[in-house]
């Protein structure tokens, strides 16, 4: 068809790039299946669970961060919008000594003045 209608160049190249893409990923744009099954097709689902997780944390003025840190963000936002702060906090204190100190069990045992 491209050639029918002499489409030549980077329009063409385009062209060709869109049509891999659809014939590459065609098995998956069942959208008329996915919205007889009530999936949402669209973006706005994750778009409207980002603005509630993070999207105005992370853009008030001044802001800046690394990807470790947004994703950690993210997390403990999840984990407080879920409902879980509490059993997230009784988790991190039971595992914490262990975090920061892995071998004092060893040097309890092993301290001069245990006996």
């Amino acid at each position: 068809m491209a050639t029918k209608r002499r489409i030549k160049g980077s329009k063409r190249r385009r062209l060709e790039e869109a049509l891999n893409y659809l014939e590459k990923n065609g098995a998956y744009m069942k959208y008329d299946e996915y919205l007889a099954k009530g999936y949402p097709i669209g973006s706005g689902v994750v778009e409207e669970a980002f603005r509630n997780l993070g999207k105005d944390r992370f853009e008030l003025r001044g802001m800046s961060w690394t990807r470790e840190g947004a994703q950690a963000m993210l997390r403990l936002r999840a984990i407080s919008i879920n409902g879980e702060w509490d059993d997230f906090q009784e988790y991190r204190r039971g595992k914490l000594p262990h975090d920061l100190y892995p071998n004092r069990q060893r040097f309890v045992e092993n301290w001069p003045l245990a006996a």
